[in-house]
Order: C-alpha cells, then structure tokens, then sequence
C-alpha cells in the first residue's frame, strides 16, 4: 500500500510541473528587462497636454483649446481685412462668434444711447470704461445745470458692422460702426425746444470700440471709444 502511495505522488508531481511548463510557455515571464506595458489609449496624449503647463516657459492661453474649432469664423469674414483679428480673438475665446457680438452690440448702442438721454449713470456705467463714462457723465451733469433735458428716439437702427478687429496682448478691442436715424430734441427748463425738431430725423453714423479682456472669465465688453463719422 505504501508503495503505491508513493507512486501516486510521483504522477502528481509530474503532471502538477507539466502544467507549470505549459503556463510558462504561454504566459512568459517578465525580468528587470521587459518593456513596460503600454499606456492605455489616450493616456499618452493626456500625459503630453499636462507637461505644456510645466516649467518649459510654455503658457496656455485661458480658455484655449486645439482642434478647428478654436479658429474657425464665419463664412463672410473668410478672405478679408478681418480674419486675422477676428481668428486670433477666436483662438484667445473659443466661444467668441462675431454674429452674436454684433446682435448684443446692437442692443448696447440701444441702451446706451436711451440712457444718454434720460441722464441714466446707472445703466451707462457698467457699460462703459472710466474714462467714456466720465465723458458721458460730464456731459449729463452740464445739460443739468443748464436746466436742460434730452428726448432721443431711435427711428432705425441698420445691423452694425465691424469695421476692426485685433488683440492687443490679452485685450480684444472691435470697431464697430452703426447707422441710425434719430430724432433728437434739446429742451430748455421751461420746456422750449432749443435744439432739433421733433419733425426733423437726423442720419447719424458712428464708429464705437468695444473691448474685452479674453484672459477673465467676464464675458462682457464695456465702450472704450466713440467717434461720429461725417
């Protein structure tokens, strides 16, 4: 009987070290040499992203992303005098579209121009850098102590254009021109008109500049310059 056992422990153990060699054979064994495993897909690319923020003098722009995307503008400034101004702005704000810009400058000048009128500091100043609203405050607070007051009726306004576009360091400052027809009725304190006539509509052509600084997460650009164009 203990014969036998001992015979059964030997089939065992070759058959055990059989299985070994097979697994060996087929799996391999990895030593101080082998290649490292390879990154799982997208690891690399991220890997390279994360060292343009290092200390290789390499600076992102906030807001910048790769890809078309970030440089593609409109089909009508394609080829012209603004498609460099407008795709580098486009590279410093992704989100930048000159479309939508011009339909808020739009309701800017709107705004403005009603408050303006109405002697309303409080809706010009967020709109307006210090020193345009200092010009436009100076302005309201003479007509004041003149006694005077301002009517001013927006009879049409024609979609604004852009005359300009370009990026002064993180700055991106766009020239705007609007065309308008006004009625504009200076009143004296006892209410006699003494400039315009309420029957007289006035053709007014202005080139406004607009600004924003593309490194904030503002998004909102203030009137840094006004200028009429005869």
């Amino acid at each position: 009987m203990e014969g036998f056992q001992f015979i059964d422990i030997i089939i065992l153990a070759m058959v055990a070290g059989f299985i070994v060699l097979r697994l060996r054979s087929v799996l391999g064994r990895r030593t101080g040499h082998d290649p490292q495993a390879a990154p799982k897909p997208g690891a690399f690319d991220r890997a390279k992203e994360s060292n343009t923020t290092g200390g290789d003098n390499v600076l992102s722009l906030p807001g910048f992303r790769r890809g078309r995307e970030s440089t593609d503008i409109e089909a009508q400034y394609q080829g012209t005098s603004l498609e460099t101004g407008l795709v580098q702005i486009k590279i410093a704000d992704p989100s930048f579209s000159a479309t939508r810009f011009l339909e808020g400058a739009a309701k800017a000048f709107e705004i403005i121009v009603a408050a303006f009128a109405k002697h309303d500091t409080d809706t010009l100043k967020p709109l307006l850098s210090p020193d345009v609203f200092s010009r436009f405050a100076a302005a309201i607070q003479d007509r004041e102590e003149r006694g005077e007051t301002m009517e001013t009726e927006l009879v049409v306004l024609k979609p604004p254009k852009l005359e300009s576009a370009e990026m002064h360091g993180s700055r991106a400052l766009l020239d705007v021109r609007f065309q308008s027809e006004q009625v504009n009725v200076v009143k004296d304190r006892d209410g006699k008109v003494i400039e315009g006539s309420k029957d007289h509509v006035d053709s007014v052509t202005d080139v406004w500049t607009f600004a924003r600084d593309a490194s904030t997460s503002d998004p909102n650009w203030v009137l840094i310059s006004t200028r009429s164009v005869d």
